[in-house]
């Protein structure tokens, strides 16, 4: 029951609202006025449009803390006060109530969309995220420009904006990458179709995503081998920093016949948070302590605990090993994950290791823990590999220590 013996007179009431209605609405005209005058102030070196001018500019936006964030993203900043245009283009949109969105995520057949929104709106909300942005105005001719224009208007008509995302090959950078190379007639890819990249699509995972321990985990053991073979420049690109490195080489490059193709190049905003590392760092060590950590837990558990402690510690590493490797193996089997075919790390997680919970067969499981680790060792040796070391760090201890106790156990008992 809602007491009414604090109830104020409806004419107050009224009155209260009308007060605070006000107060709300000067409250958002000062800050909306004062966000507006902090953007203004961090882009004024950002030359106006001449009258019956237009701009294209480059935007690229550095990682954020979300796992998803952690790749940077970009978009083309158009303005063409004539047509109304001071908006950004990007290819970076997925919807969480999309039909069937976590069927289509666990099949490798996400849908992404391409939407512009007013270039004002844009940065004040990665200046909220405190993500840096960058700006390169592009020195286009005016036929460059209108192609450029053209083909991001019709990207985002309902009927072309839906496009099969996929994390390396087709994401929210490649298409800002191709709608530049069009714009550019094919000098883009002539350039660096052909061109090694510094890094191939696992070092640069590695370095993007170093810094979050679970999140990088997670994605060393479903990647697959695919993600280690040599790419090129062009390749590379699907990370968006990449991208606007190379439209800046690029530029430099041309900058001797008079015509760079970058006319500024310029820091719209300053994130605080840590810059990633130009390059992955060596950080097994940290999953090998862990793995070693869990190990001697475990064993000095079993010094206070009845025998069948233990048992019941190995039976659940080989339920979780068994399980994660069914996970992988149908991410290589029976999806469109192609990045997580080859997965070397099948033999560290191995489905096979179902057998040590038949009696008897528990020595097998034993063998197969052994004989996994030691061939995830051997391939690491080959000149072409799939990098799992930290993988490898953090399951070895514990495989071999379940491994050793299979083997001096008696049979029946587990």
């Amino acid at each position: 029951m809602i007491s009414t013996r604090f109830r104020p007179p409806m004419g107050r009431l009224r009155i209260s609202l009308f007060r605070a209605g006000c107060i709300y609405l000067y409250l958002y005209l000062v800050l909306f006025g004062w966000s507006q005058a902090v953007i203004a102030s961090e882009v004024t070196h950002v030359p106006e449009v001449p009258d019956g001018g237009a701009q294209a500019w480059l935007v690229t936006i550095s990682p954020g803390e979300v796992y998803f964030e952690r790749f940077g993203h970009n978009a083309i900043w158009l303005r063409e006060p004539a047509l109304g245009l001071d908006h950004t283009f990007n290819f970076g949109f997925f919807d969480f109530e999309q039909e069937d969105f976590f069927l289509r995520f666990m099949r490798g057949r996400m849908l992404y969309f391409s939407v512009a929104q007013p270039a004002i709106a844009e940065f004040e909300f990665y200046r909220q995220e405190n993500r840096g942005i960058r700006g390169q105005k592009l020195n286009l001719t005016p036929q460059q420009y209108q192609q450029l224009r053209d083909y991001l208007l019709n990207e985002i008509q309902p009927e072309n904006r839906n496009y099969r995302y996929d994390y390396y090959l087709n994401n929210c950078s490649t298409r800002i990458r191709d709608a530049l190379d069009i714009a550019l007639d094919g000098e883009l890819y002539t350039r660096t179709g052909q061109a090694p990249a510094n890094l191939n699509f696992r070092d640069q995972t590695r370095r993007l995503t170093q810094m979050q321990f679970w999140y990088y985990l997670g994605l060393e053991t479903a990647l697959g081998f695919p993600v280690d073979r040599a790419v090129t420049r062009w390749d590379e690109m699907f990370i968006p920093m990449v991208l606007a490195d190379e439209i800046a080489a690029m530029s430099a490059a041309t900058a001797g016949q008079g015509k760079p193709l970058v006319a500024l190049d310029t820091i719209l905003f300053t994130s605080t948070a840590p810059a990633p590392t130009a390059s992955p760092t060596v950080i097994w060590h940290r999953y090998l302590l862990l793995g070693l950590l869990l190990t001697a837990v475990a064993w000095l558990s079993g010094k206070f605990m009845p025998p069948v402690w233990l048992d019941g510690l190995c039976r659940a590493w080989v339920l979780i090993n068994t399980t994660v490797g069914l996970i992988l193996a149908a991410l290589w089997l029976l999806t469109d994950h192609e990045v997580s075919s080859n997965n070397a790390n099948l033999l560290l997680f191995n489905p096979l290791l179902l057998l040590a919970l038949i009696p008897g067969l528990q020595r097998i499981g034993a063998l197969i823990l052994i004989g996994g680790n030691v061939l995830a060792f051997v391939l690491l040796m080959l000149p072409k590999h799939q990098y799992n070391l930290d993988v490898i760090a953090l399951l070895s201890p514990i495989n071999l220590a379940v491994a050793l106790y299979l083997l001096r156990v008696k049979p029946e008992r587990i």
